[in-house]
């Protein structure tokens, strides 16, 4: 898809100088000397390499959005925007195995004040073949082109990997397959001394259709920073936050202790939109987690013909609901609301 033309390279450079100044207050996020370029070499001192160490435990919640769009595409958090009555903190996005990291296009959306994270699927490449080390160009491309961009990035490795729908899940390809193509991709990345990647590990909740327990793919606290669980209130099995989500964090949380992020969620259009947002909210919450990130779009539901509404302003009161009850619950920037 054709992108809007780039900014020219000294702009970027400047503009990622008001970024560094931006992450100290808000992310506090940090730099430090050195770092791999892209071409596999150290740059010279004065060339900082983010450090996400310092973002990893936020003090309050943050609130996202995410669809299909590229980062160039912002219009989704003008809309977001609007529609919530603040900016979203995380703009998420998908990219497929094989493209390259778009640098400028997530620097931009650093500079505007979202966190980038990027949904990485690996459609169309065995997770054995990833494991075995035949995709190891690609990965060492993927992690110095990251690298070089010198912000923070939260990357989710093939989400979902519960979900039997995806080519990466079960009845496709093993837990361990999982586990090891996740670690691979990890060890590529710590051993080229990449340092502004937030790993998040974002499993699909419990449900009538998603029945495989956890625990297999979970590939360890020394190769996760973040638990980000997807879910959506909808026809079938979201009814409310105890039966979505709560199953699921009482899981995880008997074999991993890190922070929460609810990486995908939405509530379905209906007669209890309104009341479903609340419950969400509130829900999440009391769960302790450290934020959530909005489908604002519409979808078909998987393995049917219901085309579902999302977005938050389906209606006066759903758009009402959602402003309410997000600041209520105190999600929003942490670091800048005080």
């Amino acid at each position: 898809m054709a992108r809007p033309p780039r900014p020219g390279y000294l702009a970027v450079a400047a503009m990622l100088v008001v970024t560094g100044l931006f992450l100290v207050y808000a992310f506090g996020g940090k730099g430090t000397a050195g770092g791999t370029g892209a071409s596999g070499s150290t740059p010279s001192a004065s060339a900082a390499r983010f450090d996400v160490s310092s973002m990893l435990h936020p003090a309050g919640r943050v609130l996202g959005v995410v669809d299909n769009k590229t980062p160039w595409q912002y219009g989704i958090v003008k809309t977001f925007t609007r529609q919530a009555g603040r900016a979203p903190d995380i703009r998420e996005y998908y990219a497929s195995w094989g493209e390259d990291f778009d640098s400028e296009g997530n620097a931009f959306l650093w500079r505007h004040g979202q966190l980038p994270m990027l949904a990485l699927v690996p459609s169309g490449t065995p997770l054995a073949d990833i494991a075995g080390g035949s995709q190891d160009s690609y990965i060492r491309r993927l992690a110095h082109q990251i690298a070089a961009y010198q912000g923070p990035l939260a990357l989710s490795f093939a989400g979902e990997m519960n979900g039997p729908w995806n080519l990466w899940g079960p009845g496709h390809a093993k837990a361990a397959d999982f586990v090891a193509a996740w670690r691979h991709v990890h060890d590529i990345f710590r051993g080229l001394g990449v340092t502004n990647v937030i790993w998040v590990w974002s499993p699909h909740v419990a449900d009538t259709g998603t029945t495989a327990r956890l625990r297999p793919y979970y590939p360890g606290g020394a190769y996760t920073d973040w638990i980000g669980v997807i879910g959506y209130y909808g026809p079938i099995d979201g009814v409310a936050f105890s039966s979505l989500f709560t199953p699921t964090l009482r899981e995880i949380a008997r074999f991993s202790g890190k922070p929460v992020l609810i990486t995908e969620t939405a509530v379905a259009q209906s007669s209890r939109k309104e009341e479903q947002i609340r419950d969400l909210f509130q829900g999440a919450a009391k769960a302790g987690v450290i934020g959530l990130v909005w489908y604002d779009n519409r979808k078909t539901w998987p393995g049917s013909s219901l085309l579902m509404d999302w977005r938050i302003d389906t209606s006066v009161g759903a758009e009402a609901a959602f402003r309410v009850e997000s600041a209520r619950a105190r999600f929003g920037h942490p670091f800048t609301s005080g």
